[in-house]
């Protein structure tokens, strides 16, 4: 929201920048004449729609236009269903605005477009809405029973998809086997709340019928090809920036009702309009994640080793599925994680529940993968009397086995197969830098006997990164000797300007302040798909490095050409070509960018003097007027990171506070571009799966209304409850892009929960806690150290 002494907007001096929105946040860019928009959003978690009474609201001074779904025109079909899979067999997806039924607190219901957001606030109070209340879902054990409510009557049921994977024979290998745990686990549900909610900011210019978007999103090219459709104009009619966006976490890769409304709002009223997301919005119109069910066993011979594991577990979708079963697929072939799972038998059901719908936040999926098969490691490490490290090399897959097939479909569709990776070296990396022997022999025998509760925990982690479909790149050198970068992909906070720069600047052995990349801007580049599933510098930043080999490719040869020499004879340093032992014969980029166009006459300066003269006065056959290329990445299928985090925790009984005394990570991300910016990728996914182990979760009551929708009560980790943390890199490339590298977003995020766990177990060993649900908050931890109390 834009900031406001008593209660006006600060006004802000003109910039030139903001008609390309980079260096801005969408709130922060006003337009002349902007108009501004507000929703009403359904106070009940499931009720059918009688009236709309909205002639109050219209009435209003200020007021431009209030909007039902009858007043949408091209917006009235349902949103897209973005990703379809064939086990999704009762697909729904949201009108805009509510057609006739709400199935969530605060879908949207109407829209006021006003003068100012303080008008255009007072309106929504003016209308007036008759409900029939329906009998919400919530509780989704119970969504599945016979007789439950549905949360769409139409479909008959509210199982979304059901889905089935088995690898091997998991029944004779359970029928066989030494031992046979069986837990029930539980990850609540949660959301992302990025510092910048969403905002939406368009105008339409009649005159070129050009509609411009700035929206808060991971995916402007998406947001572009959906406009384009929905409104019938050409791709090239349509212009999407997304600046600087102030954290997605995956909430902001959808295509939401206020990024098709608004701009339809400036289209129909021919001014610019405006909505920014308030924080209570946030957290009732803005997608979730988290919550799932798991009953899982694990078989494992008398010496510990996997022999199956069975999970059976229910996925909470929410009110819509409008990103498919993307997160169950995921946690479904992440399950095994680093470890040979030869008989496997995963099955889940992905429930609707009259909740704001789900989609992946930062994890999406994986963090509960790697809880369940954590937590029952831990489980046979502690049965067998074992060391719960010795348990995790007993069944690692071995480097040579790489690459490594587990048997599923991943989430891109191609298998999931691990393509490199030394698990084994990661976990021993981990256990040095712990110095784990002295750590369990010494230091947590002396620290218990003085009276505190301390415990130590472990986890290992894969990560799947890099997906496809593509990413593209444009590279180009400028007569200036500048270098212009553009691609579809745009950033977060992730550093992608720098990384890509540092792409370019090696392959053409300039200076990184030469390059000049241009992201999240449609206008730059046209195809892409967008910032999620740790795949940027992945599937992008291999687009960059081909293209900048490409334009490397052409300098060299238009410099052979021009200096009479083989290409074999040219060297590219300290951002000149030049013969090899004769440096005084060579051109830098800039010259080369001239030399390549015919009308270089036409740039100020005219560096270059050649060496001979023209042969005529049109391009040589095959030359291009620019040394400018264009490529895409497409990998063949995700690149497989992976991680192993260790914990000293204390947890004061009295409180049931949990504070880190020591904190360990080691992480492989294939080739890292620049460390420094994986350490900070590494420490902000740490924080964020802190608060998901420890704080963040999201209360439903049972009549569907979100208790904690505020930072007074929804709990998230501060810099005082993050400790420091020693992170260490292990490096075995990818050997399925061009850069070696694999993504890194998401990893800190993953293990957390698990760590947590294992840690806060060991140190309420006294108790005979077990943990199987997260997160772990001081009340839980509280009630399991006083059962006493509590009976």
């Amino acid at each position: 929201m834009p900031t406001r002494i008593f209660g006006e907007p600060v006004k802000r001096a003109e910039d030139p920048r903001l008609l390309t929105g980079h260096g801005r946040y969408v709130d922060d860019i006003d337009l002349p004449g902007q108009l501004h928009a507000v929703f009403l959003r359904s106070p009940l978690a499931h009720a059918r729609i009688r009236a709309i009474d909205v002639r109050a609201a219209q009435e209003m001074a200020g007021v431009v236009a209030v909007w039902t779904y009858q007043d949408i025109g091209p917006c009235q079909r349902r949103m897209p269903l973005l990703i379809p899979h064939p086990d999704l067999t009762h697909p729904a997806t949201r009108y805009a605005l509510a057609k006739d039924e709400v199935n969530h607190v605060g879908e949207p219901v109407a829209m006021v477009i006003a003068e100012s957001r303080y008008v255009a606030e007072d309106a929504l109070e003016a209308i007036v809405v008759e409900w029939e209340e329906l009998p919400p879902v919530v509780d989704i054990e119970r969504a599945i029973e016979p007789g439950s409510p549905l949360v769409h009557e139409e479909l008959g049921t509210n199982v979304a998809a059901h889905y089935v994977g088995v690898v091997g024979d998991p029944e004779a290998a359970f029928a066989r086997a030494a031992h046979v745990f069986r837990e029930r686990l539980v990850i609540e549900r949660s959301a992302g709340m990025p510092l910048e909610t969403r905002a939406v900011l368009a105008t339409w210019d009649p005159v070129h019928e050009l509609l411009e978007v700035w929206d808060t999103t991971q995916a402007p090219i998406v947001i572009r090809n959906a406009l384009a459709a929905l409104f019938g104009l050409a791709p090239t009619q349509v212009r999407v920036v997304a600046p600087d966006v102030g954290g997605g976490f995956g909430c902001k890769i959808m295509v939401y009702p206020e990024e098709v409304l608004v701009p339809y709002a400036a289209m129909v009223l021919g001014r610019p309009v405006k909505w920014t997301e308030d924080r209570l919005e946030h957290f009732v119109g803005t997608n979730h994640e988290r919550l799932q069910i798991h009953e899982a066993e694990i078989a494992v011979d008398a010496e510990g080793r996997i022999l199956a594991i069975r999970d059976r577990f229910l996925h909470d979708a929410g009110a819509y599925t409008p990103y498919g079963i993307i997160v169950p697929i995921i946690t479904a072939c992440q399950l095994p994680g680093p470890y040979k799972v030869p008989n496997y038998h995963v099955e889940f059901r992905a429930v609707y529940s009259n909740t704001v719908p789900v989609s992946p936040y930062r994890g999406a999926g994986r963090p509960h993968a790697a809880f369940v098969m954590e937590r029952l490691l831990d489980r046979v490490a502690d049965e067998l009397a074992l060391d719960r490290a010795e348990v995790r090399r007993r069944n690692f897959i071995q480097p040579h086995e790489f690459p490594y097939d587990v048997g599923l479909i991943f989430q891109d569709g191609a298998p999931t197969r691990y393509d490199s990776g030394n698990y084994p070296g990661m976990l021993e990396l981990l256990l040095q830098q712990m110095d784990y022997e002295r750590l369990v022999r010494e230091e947590l025998p002396r620290l218990r006997a003085e009276g505190r509760f301390v415990g130590v925990g472990i986890a290992c982690y894969v990560e799947g990164t890099g997906i496809g479909p593509y990413e593209g790149a444009t590279v180009r050198v400028e007569p200036t000797g500048q270098v212009y970068v553009a691609t579809g992909m745009p950033q977060q906070g992730q550093a992608h300007k720098t990384v890509l720069a540092q792409i370019v600047a090696e392959e053409l052995q300039i200076p990184l302040d030469a390059v000049q990349v241009f992201e999240g801007d449609t206008a730059h580049f046209q195809f892409g798909s967008g910032t999620y599933a740790s795949r940027s510098a992945v599937v992008c930043g291999s687009a960059v490095a081909l293209a900048a080999r490409k334009v490397r490719e052409q300098g060299l040869a238009l410099a052979a050409e021009e200096l009479e020499v083989a290409v074999e004879d040219l060297v590219v340093e300290d951002g000149r070509v030049f013969v090899r032992g004769a440096p005084e014969r060579g051109f830098t980029w800039a010259q080369l960018a001239q030399l390549a166009n015919p009308l270089r006459y036409a740039y100020a300066g005219d560096l270059v003097v050649r060496p001979r003269p023209w042969t005529g006065p049109t391009l040589p056959p095959g030359r291009q007027p620019a040394l400018e290329a264009t490529e895409y990445y497409s990998p063949p299928h995700a690149t497989w990171a992976s991680g192993a985090v260790g914990a000293l925790v204390e947890v004061d009984v009295a409180t049931g506070m949990v504070t880190f005394r020591k904190l360990w990570v080691v992480h492989d991300c294939g080739k890292m571009i620049n460390p420094l910016v994986v350490e900070g990728q590494v420490h902000g996914g740490i924080a964020q799966g802190i608060g998901g182990a420890l704080y963040e979760k999201l209360h439903y009551d049972e009549n569907g209304q979100l208790l904690n929708a505020s930072f007074v009560d929804f709990l998230m980790p501060t810099a005082m409850e993050i400790p420091r943390m020693e992170v260490a890199h292990q490096e075995t490339p990818s050997p399925l892009n061009p850069l070696g590298v694999k993504g890194v977003g998401e990893a800190g995020a993953i293990p957390l929960p698990a760590l947590v766990a294992a840690a806060v177990e060991d140190a309420l060993r006294p108790f005979g806690v077990r943990i199987t649900r997260m997160p772990l908050d001081p009340d839980t931890i509280w009630r399991m150290t006083h059962p006493e109390e509590t009976a």
